[in-house]
C-alpha cells in the first residue's frame, strides 16, 4: 500500500490507484441502489393499492380513460375512418387527453370552453382570411400580423378579467391556439380550409366521447363531492373539539403529546376545513356547469356550500387556537383542571352533538332539528360560568413578592455575567502561524459557547418569571375556556348558514322518525383536493 497526499492528510491507496474511501463510498452506493431496487415492487404494489382504496373512483376513472383512448384511437386504426379524417386524427386523441377529467363538471367546463374557443377562432380565422385575400400579397402578410398581434394582446388582457378568469380561461387559450394556427397557415397553404373543417370535426368527435363517458358511464358529479364534503368538515370538526377538550382533561402523563404529527386526529380533523377554499370554489364552479342528474339537485344553491365553508374555516380557527392550548409552555396544574373539568367536557360535548346534527342534516337533505341548541347547551355554559367564579383566587393571585425576587435573581445573574464578557483576551506579541489559528479558534469556541448559554438562560429566567406569579397557574385555563365559550358563540353562524342552505335547496322538513345517523369513514375532502391538484398541473 503507498501512502501519498498532501502534508497533514494520508489515504490509502489500492491497487489500481483509487483511494480506498472514495471505493468504499461507491460499495456503499451499490449496496444502498440495489436495496431500494429490491423494495422497489412492494412499495409500488402497497401505493396502488392505498390510492385505490382511498378513493375506488380513481380506477373507475383510470378505466374510462384507458377506454375512451382505445375508441379515439379507431380513427386511425379503422381504414374508412383513416381516410375521411387522415392524419388530423391526432386532434381527438389531444382532446380526450386533456379534457377528460375526473368529475363530470370538469369535464363540461373544459369541453365546452374547448368547442366554444375552436368556434369563435375559426369564425374570426376566416373573416379575416376573406378580407386577406382581397387584396395583394404584401398587404395580404401585413393584414395578418397586424391582425394576430390585436387578436392575441385583446384575448390575453381578456384572461385577466375575474369573470373570464374564472370560468373561460382554457376557452380563450384554446381560442388563440386556434386562431393563430388557421389565420398564419392560410398564408402558406392553399387549402387551409379542409384542414380547419377536418381538427373541428376530429374535436367535435373527442369532445363527445368525453362528454359520453363522464355524463353516462359511472358519472362522477363535483356537486355531490362539494355535499360530501362539507358533511364530512363538519364531523371533522365535531371530533376535533370533543377529543381536545377529552386530551385537556387527561390524567395520563404522556410525553408523545408534545410531539404530534399529522396523524393527531384533533388537527385531522380541522385541517381539512383550514385547507378548503380553493377546492370548495373549484368544485362549486365545476357543480354549476352538471345537468341535473338526480331528484335532489332540482336547485343548485353551490354558493351557498361555498358561504358555509367560509363560515367553518371561521370556526376552525379556534379551534385551532383551542388545540394550542394543549402546547402551550406554562400549563394550569392538573389538580386545577380538575375543578373544571366535568363542566367544559359536557360543554365540548354538546357542540359535538350540534355540529353531527347539522351533519346529518346536510347528508339527509333535511332541515335541522329545532332543538339543536338544547338546554343541556346552556346548562353546560352556566355550570362553566359558576365553577370559574366559584374560584376567584385563582384567577386574582395575590403574591405580588415572588415576581420582584425572580427580577432580582435575573439582575444578579446578569451582573456575574458581565466581568466574563469584559474580559478580553491578551495575545503575546510574536507567535506563529500555527498557535495563532489555535488560539483564535479557542476564542471562538469559547465565544460561541457563552452565546449558547446566554440564549439559554433567556427563556429560562423567562419561565421562572412567569410561572412564579401565584394567577399565572390559572391563565392558562382561563384562555382554554375562553375559546370555548368563543366556540359555542360562534356556532350559532354556522347553525343559520346551515338553515339558508336548506332553506335555498328545499330541504325536506325535520322528522324525528326519519331521524338517521350515519358516519362518514373516508371524507372526501382530500381525494376532491388531491385530484383538483392533479388537474391544475396538467392544465
Amino acid at each position: 500500500m503507498a501512502t501519498k497526499v498532501h502534508v497533514g492528510m494520508e489515504t490509502e491507496i489500492n491497487g489500481n490507484g483509487v483511494p480506498e474511501k472514495v471505493s468504499n463510498n461507491w460499495k456503499k452506493r451499490i449496496h444502498d441502489f440495489s436495496g431500494k431496487m429490491k423494495r422497489f415492487p412492494g412499495w409500488l404494489c402497497r401505493t396502488i393499492w392505498k390510492v385505490g382504496r382511498d378513493d375506488p373512483r380513481r380506477m373507475i376513472h383510470a378505466f374510462k380513460v384507458g377506454l375512451s383512448l382505445t375508441l379515439v384511437s379507431l380513427l386511425y386504426l379503422m381504414e374508412p375512418l383513416f381516410k375521411g379524417i387522415g392524419q388530423n386524427a391526432i386532434w381527438a386523441v389531444m382532446t380526450v387527453v386533456v379534457v377528460l377529467e375526473f368529475t363530470a363538471g370538469a369535464t363540461l367546463c373544459k369541453g365546452l370552453n374547448r368547442g366554444l374557443g375552436t368556434v369563435l377562432a375559426g369564425s374570426l380565422a376566416f373573416f379575416i382570411e376573406f378580407i386577406a385575400t382581397k387584396s395583394g400579397k404584401v398587404f395580404r402578410a401585413v393584414f395578418i400580423g397586424a391582425a394576430v398581434f390585436l387578436i392575441g394582446t385583446a384575448a390575453t388582457y381578456m384572461r385577466f378579467f375575474p369573470y373570464i378568469k374564472k370560468n373561460y380561461d382554457y376557452g380563450v387559450v384554446i381560442f388563440l391556439l386556434t386562431f393563430n394556427l388557421i389565420t398564419v397557415s392560410s398564408y402558406r397553404v392553399e387549402n387551409v380550409l379542409k384542414i380547419a373543417h377536418d381538427r373541428f370535426y376530429t374535436i367535435v368527435i373527442g369532445c363527445a366521447i368525453c362528454l359520453f363517458m363522464s355524463l353516462l358511464v359511472f358519472p362522477i358529479w363535483s356537486g355531490e363531492d362539494l355535499h360530501n364534503s362539507t358533511v364530512a368538515k363538519l364531523e371533522g370538526l365535531a371530533k376535533s373539539i370533543e377529543a381536545c377538550v377529552n386530551e385537556y382533561f387527561d390524567d395520563s402523563d404522556t410525553k408523545e403529546k408534545q410531539d404530534r404529527s399529522s396523524e393527531d386526529p384533533i388537527y385531522k380533523g380541522y385541517k381539512a376545513v383550514l385547507d378548503s377554499k380553493s377546492t370548495d370554489e373549484t368544485l362549486a364552479l365545476y357543480a354549476s356547469w352538471e345537468p341535473r342528474h338526480s331528484r335532489h339537485c332540482y336547485r343548485f344553491p353551490w354558493q351557498q356550500y361555498v358561504r358555509v365553508g367560509a363560515v367553518l374555516r371561521q370556526f376552525g380557527y379556534t379551534v385551532v387556537a383551542l388545540h394550542g392550548c394543549l402546547q402551550t409552555e406554562i400549563q394550569t396544574p392538573r389538580s386545577v383542571r380538575a375543578l373544571f373539568k366535568d363542566p367544559s367536557i359536557q360543554l365540548a360535548g354538546e357542540v359535538s352533538k350540534a355540529l353531527m346534527e347539522l351533519a346529518n342534516s346536510i347528508r339527509n337533505r333535511r332541515h335541522c332539528s329545532p332543538e339543536i341548541l338544547s338546554d343541556h347547551l346552556h346548562e353546560a355554559l352556566q355550570d362553566l360560568n359558576t365553577a370559574i367564579k366559584s374560584q376567584p383566587r385563582l384567577f386574582l393571585g395575590s403574591n405580588n413578592n415572588q415576581a420582584t425576587n425572580m427580577l432580582a435573581l435575573a439582575a444578579a445573574h446578569a451582573a456575574r455575567q458581565k466581568p466574563e464578557k469584559d474580559h478580553g483576551v491578551s495575545l503575546s506579541s510574536v507567535k506563529t502561524d500555527s498557535s495563532a489559528l489555535m488560539e483564535w479558534k479557542t476564542k471562538r469556541v469559547s465565544e460561541q459557547t457563552k452565546e449558547n448559554e446566554r440564549k439559554i438562560l433567556r427563556p429560562q429566567l423567562s419561565k421562572i418569571a412567569i410561572t412564579s406569579l401565584e394567577f399565572s397557574e390559572a391563565l392558562p385555563f382561563a384562555a382554554f375556556a375562553s375559546l370555548l365559550v368563543e366556540i359555542v358563540a360562534r356556532l350559532d353562524n354556522v347553525i343559520e348558514e346551515v338553515e339558508e342552505l336548506g332553506r335555498i335547496a328545499c330541504y325536506k322538513e325535520f322528522n324525528p322518525d326519519d331521524e338517521i345517523i350515519v358516519t362518514c369513514e373516508k371524507p372526501p375532502v382530500d381525494v376532491a383536493r388531491s385530484q383538483l391538484a392533479s388537474h391544475a398541473a396538467s392544465d
